[in-house]
């Protein structure tokens, strides 16, 4: 893909450990941080809004209770999706896919969108969020990535927007990971960094496509990918490593590290 977005260092859920995950602030973090590539877990509300949101309910990262896909946006947005970390972040609201791109876009930051759909609606979500993604970045230079662990999800977003790119995700070793990537057209597999090894990443670069690798918080680990070749590190660690220079800083928040950069590798 020669047109490929991602820098080396992606954010995870923007900082979605220093802030509330999947939520502005989190994005706003990571960008202080030095971060100009960012993962998000995206899902549709009952009304087919394109949001921010990892789990199926809304109990663990926010003040409401149910399943996001039972209820409308205008409800949803009304949530507290910041209490749970902090009083700090009291009363941040869910984000929704138009927020977050309003703020990549405007930014020139890139964006990593995982589907994430509630169970039972992964067509309908993989088609929606493309279709959405399609729409809110038309004319930029610099388009998201859309990735899942759902086949039926990335075969729907490639249905409705096959100009956006699109990777696998795969949490454990399956023999047939590669025949579904290349089935569906992916430039990239992002995996558990655990299942990497030396062959796997060979073999995508032969077929064409990216290796990526979530979620790396320690220099071990972040070395050794580096040294198979690994083409992206998803990371919650924004405040230890720099995505300039890819090394670990010597305390959280160093002012050398929490400060705007970009990282061209």
């Amino acid at each position: 893909m020669s047109d490929w977005p991602l820098p080396f260092w992606i954010a995870h859920r923007g900082a979605g450990k220093l802030a509330p995950e999947n939520t502005l602030a989190a994005f706003r973090l990571g960008a202080a941080c030095g971060y100009r590539a960012f993962e998000c877990d995206v899902k549709l509300s009952g009304d087919s809004v394109a949001m921010l949101l990892h789990d199926a309910g809304l109990e663990r990262t926010t003040n409401g209770h149910g399943r996001a896909a039972d209820q409308d946006w205008k409800a949803l947005s009304r949530l507290d999706a910041g209490s749970w970390h902090g009083r700090l972040y009291a009363g941040e609201p869910p984000a929704s896919l138009e927020a977050i791109a309003q703020f990549c876009i405007a930014n020139r930051f890139a964006l990593n969108i995982e589907i994430k759909p509630t169970p039972g609606h992964e067509s309908a979500t993989g088609e929606q969020v493309a279709l959405a993604a399609e729409r809110l970045w038309r004319g930029s230079q610099l388009r998201p990535i859309l990735s899942s662990f759902s086949p039926s999800a990335l075969d729907a977003a490639r249905s409705a927007a096959s100009e956006l790119p699109r990777a696998l995700l795969i949490d454990k070793p399956q023999a047939d990971w590669l025949d579904i990537a290349q089935d569906l057209n992916c430039v990239a597999v992002v995996a558990n960094h655990a299942i990497w090894q030396q062959q796997m990443i060979d073999t995508l670069h032969q077929a064409a496509m990216r290796a990526l690798a979530y979620t790396v918080n320690d220099p071990a680990t972040a070395d050794w990918l580096t040294r198979l070749g690994i083409d992206g590190l998803i990371t919650d660690a924004v405040d230890r490593f720099s995505p300039d220079t890819g090394k670990a800083c010597a305390s959280p928040m160093d002012p050398g590290v929490c400060s705007s950069g970009t990282h061209d590798r």
